[in-house]
């Protein structure tokens, strides 16, 4: 008997962050590029073989339209409604940067698992799905894959470095031992990678608190659990960056398969010449001029004191550099120094609208990025070629920050005060820092190792050849070589 089996359906669902949507959709299109023949036993028979939904919520759809505009024909968006009525979130906000504070970010986050009866009646009317790919932050989706046996992999937006020294320092109790450390700020060394010293003030509480409580341990934990529960976890980022550390993953008890797919935001099409933002036009006019520029944006998320935005924004103009600064915040009414636009017109340019951020950091200007370490930023920065000032200031930011500037040496390290992940930021430091990494033989350094590491990048995805090309293929292969299997033998009992 002849059999035609279906294509193969991926269903994908991000959480609502811009951080955590593009890569999520990023790697939707890295599936178009994997589209595999299914043949039956007429080894002539060729169809698409993998079909991508993507579920979000109505703010959120415009976006992903946008951002899926050139493959609409291959990917289906269906929008689930967003509760309303929720506790100190205004309504039709759909997405963490649109919060008032990221205090409301747990209230947000559970809010979402009442998207979970409407999902799973669509998913019954939805071709078969071969497995489902979602943010880990969205745990409720573990039970309506399970309830629909499709094999779930979470998608996780950090990188293997800070998931490994995490996991060694919550077993080794680094922190909770007696006498293991005097302060918050000491350097401590890394059982399981004596080259690596960590402080107790850059990692998240969960590492070294074990007895914690309160409503955001209690989310964090159910995230926890639904990832080590999941088929294996898809990363953004590539085997030749961090090798040590996906093997320690690889190898760590109770921790699903870690699968690089990345880099993502090499898929990224290119923009057509004739849609050029003001923005990019003024890049365009700088590289003219062989003025290099060094791109400044600290996320969507970064909450920043206006006594402190006012040393970034003195600091910039001290140092002379040329600069590109996004930022949703009017600089000269918070910090109430008017004319600081004018002042710097010449060599620095503010822009408060959403942008491109890998447009930016792939311009032939740009040859720096002061940077909060986000790692979808850090890793654009690196597959761009453009050495990192980093800036850490929340979550796992201070260990992506350490990864880039002593694991791979493409990045100078801006210093607080008084040493800790909160602490103030004088003008000085920032002018400093942008001098050396922009104008400094240390920036010449960091330029040609982070060169080399772009390169590494763009062969990880190298169609056939590339680590990162083989892992997607072999997490298709073994996925649907399954379900092909099972399909298979339901015909043949009929």
């Amino acid at each position: 008997m002849s059999v035609s089996l279906s294509p193969h359906h991926v269903v994908l669902f991000p959480y609502m962050s811009k951080g955590h949507t593009i890569p999520l959709l990023q790697f939707a299109r890295l599936l178009l590029r994997h589209r595999r023949v299914i043949s039956s036993s007429n080894k002539d028979t060729k169809e698409p073989s993998i079909s991508v939904t993507v579920f979000t919520t109505p703010q959120n759809q415009p976006f992903v339209s946008n951002f899926l505009s050139d493959v609409t024909s291959s990917i289906k968006i269906i929008s689930l409604p967003f509760p309303e009525n929720i506790a100190g979130i205004p309504p039709g906000v759909e997405s963490t940067d649109k919060l008032p504070s990221m205090s409301l970010y747990v209230p947000f986050t559970r809010a979402t698992k009442s998207l979970q009866p409407l999902f799973e009646e669509t998913l019954k009317n939805l071709p078969q799905v071969t497995f489902m790919v979602s943010d880990v932050f969205l745990w409720w989706t573990l039970d309506s894959a399970a309830k629909f046996e499709i094999p779930r992999f979470a998608f996780s937006g950090m990188n293997s470095y800070s998931l490994a020294i995490c996991s060694s320092v919550s077993v080794h109790q680094l922190f909770t031992k007696p006498g293991n450390v005097k302060s918050d700020t000491e350097p401590v060394t890394v059982p399981d990678f004596p080259w690596i010293q960590v402080k107790k003030c850059d990692l998240v509480p969960v590492c070294f608190e074990p007895d914690q409580s309160g409503p955001e341990f209690e989310l964090l934990v159910d995230q926890l659990v639904s990832t080590e529960k999941s088929r294996g976890v898809i990363v953004n980022s590539f085997y030749e960056l961090e090798s040590k550390f996906v093997d320690y993953r690889v190898g760590f008890e109770g921790e699903p398969k870690p699968w690089c797919v990345g880099p993502l935001c090499l898929v990224n099409p290119l923009k057509p010449e004739s849609d050029k933002p003001s923005w990019i036009a003024w890049l365009d006019r700088k590289r003219e001029e062989s003025c290099p520029v060094l791109y400044v944006a600290f996320g969507t998320q970064a909450e920043i004191s206006t006594e402190q935005l006012k040393e970034i924004a003195l600091g910039l103009e001290d140092s002379k550099v040329s600069f590109l600064w996004v930022t949703r915040m009017d600089v000269e009414e918070m910090t109430g120094e008017l004319g600081f636009k004018k002042r710097v017109k010449e060599h620095g340019m503010i822009v408060n609208d959403w942008v491109d951020q890998w447009e930016i950091l792939s311009h032939g200007s740009v040859k720096g990025f002061l940077s909060h370490c986000g790692w979808n930023s850090a890793q654009e920065s690196i597959c761009a070629g453009v050495p990192v000032l980093a800036w850490p200031m929340m979550a796992e930011q201070p260990l992506n920050a350490q990864l880039v500037v002593e694991e791979l040496k493409i990045g100078v390290r801006i210093q607080t005060d008084d040493g800790t992940l909160k602490g103030f930021v004088s003008r000085e430091e920032v002018s400093r820092k942008v001098e050396e990494l922009m104008e400094g033989e240390t920036g010449k350094t960091m330029r040609k190792n982070v060169k080399e590491y772009a390169e590494m990048a763009r062969k990880a995805l190298g169609q056939g050849t590339g680590s990162s090309w083989k892992n997607l293929n072999s997490l298709l292969d073994e996925l649907c070589h399954s379900v092909e299997t099972n399909d298979v033998n339901k015909l043949s009992s009929w």
